[in-house]
């Protein structure tokens, strides 16, 4: 089963949606939370995977 959920920043409040992706990181839709790279950070404020938490 693939995880669908979503993951808020606790910096900005930016959600992470895998449905979406984030086009401007370069992550397809369709790219769960746990399969993001570990460099990957908030296109908005930059914060680490390590300050989001699931919606």
């Amino acid at each position: 089963m693939k995880d669908s959920r979503k993951y808020r920043c606790n910096v900005c409040k930016w959600v992470y949606d895998p449905n979406e992706g984030d086009i401007k990181g370069g992550i397809p839709a369709g790219t769960t939370f746990d399969k993001l790279p570990a460099t990957w950070v908030c296109p908005v404020c930059k914060a680490k995977k390590s300050k989001f938490t699931p919606l």
